[in-house]
């Protein structure tokens, strides 16, 4: 195994608080000194990865889609030490001529439940095909046996050929088996949430017409220093609608944002859940909570706090739920185009998958400078020996 192809790990690898060759004779931005303890917890040098989660006993698994780039590595592994292992194994993780509803296609987004087993929405997309029937699905994984717990393929209506089942959330206070929300940010310009009762498959398109899931229109971002307009036509930088997606930790409410924006939604779980609820009340139901920043990926802790990838920052940020404010975690020029974001007890774990540097958003250029990082970050600041 060609150790390049797949990763290095680098555990330990603590940010520097100081930047050589800044003069201290000038004044500098802020934005340019690093905030925060950034540790490295993994080096990729195949694909870029997105999806993160962590299990209560600190078993990592990783998702690299296929729908940038049609690589030939698993598509869900799971970190053990320094080597990335098909999960939950080779047959279903690396490509194969299995049917596509029979194996992992392109894994997205990931996170997992309250009794800490995986759930990943596999987006079913291989760049430059059309997404085949079977191929886009909500996965479960029980990590204690290594087995699928639940393959729900989604289909029309709920399904669309444009789909971008991009990342998920389980709420298990919901349905005989839980209920999976999945944010269809979509590869075209049709965004929506959907909802799969997990016992039997059922599953809905709503919300596709709501302004808390589309696409704000004349959207500007600055990245790698480049002031970029939104432009569905014609894409310099990642978009698309509702994508950012988590759970308050009691899961009674939803929050979510479309990627191209910088507001913040919610709504109630168990009018989001009820399949008999019409689209006049689930607009209702929505809760505006004002502006944030633009964000790829979002995830809540224990305390009810948000973390968001701040791409236009190079940096991960916290939104306190009590008044709306936002601090800074950790602030790096090493975190571009933070993708998937994972909360633990201790940490926010994030993928960092550079890809608004793809060709397709430059020129026909690939910008992307291996290795991909995994990175991780204290939730809470150490106390300082004057603190003690």
């Amino acid at each position: 195994m060609n150790r390049r192809d797949l990763f290095t790990a680098a555990a330990g690898a603590t940010l520097l608080p100081a930047l050589a060759g800044v003069s201290r004779a000038g004044t500098v931005s802020g934005d340019a000194v690093p905030t925060g303890s950034l540790e490295v917890v993994a080096e990729f040098y195949g694909p870029g990865p997105s999806g993160i989660a962590v299990t209560p006993d600190n078993r990592i698994f990783v998702g690299f889609p296929r729908h940038a780039e049609n690589h030939r590595k698993a598509t869900l592994a799971e970190l053990k030490g320094d080597v990335l292992v098909p999960y939950p194994d080779k047959a279903l993780s690396l490509p194969s001529s299995a049917s596509p509803d029979h194996r992992l296609v392109s894994i997205h987004g990931m996170t997992t439940d309250s009794k800490g087993r995986l759930w990943a929405i596999d987006d079913g997309k291989i760049v430059g095909q059309p997404i085949a029937p079977g191929a886009a699905k909500v996965i479960g994984i029980d990590p204690a046996t290594d087995r699928l717990i639940a393959s729900i393929v989604l289909k029309a209506p709920a399904m669309r050929p444009d789909s971008h089942m991009n990342d998920l959330r389980v709420d298990l206070t919901h349905g005989a088996l839980g209920t999976a929300y999945v944010a269809d940010s979509s590869f075209g310009t049709s965004p929506a949430l959907v909802v799969v009762d997990i016992a039997t498959g059922r599953q809905r398109r709503v919300l596709a017409d709501h302004p808390s899931t589309q696409a704000e229109k004349g959207f500007l971002t600055v990245l790698d220093g480049r002031p970029l307009r939104y432009d569905p036509r014609n894409p310099t930088f990642p978009i698309g609608g509702v994508d950012s997606i988590t759970l308050s930790p009691d899961s009674t409410r939803l929050y979510y944002s479309p990627l191209t924006s910088r507001r913040l939604y919610s709504i109630p779980t168990a009018l989001l859940s009820n399949f008999d609820a019409t689209e006049e009340q689930l607009a209702a139901g929505v809760t505006d909570h004002g502006e944030k920043v633009m964000t790829d990926g979002i995830a809540t802790d224990a305390q009810g706090r948000i973390y968001l990838t701040a791409s236009e920052h190079d940096s991960i940020m916290r939104w306190l739920p009590e008044d709306g404010r936002i601090e800074v975690v950790a602030r790096d020029p090493r975190i571009v185009w933070p993708d998937g974001i994972f909360v633990t007890a201790d940490h926010v774990y994030c993928t960092l998958g550079q890809w608004n540097r793809l060709p397709g958003f430059n020129g026909g250029k690939d910008l992307r400078q291996p290795p991909y990082l995994l990175i991780r970050a204290p939730i809470t600041p150490p106390i300082r020996e004057d603190q003690r």
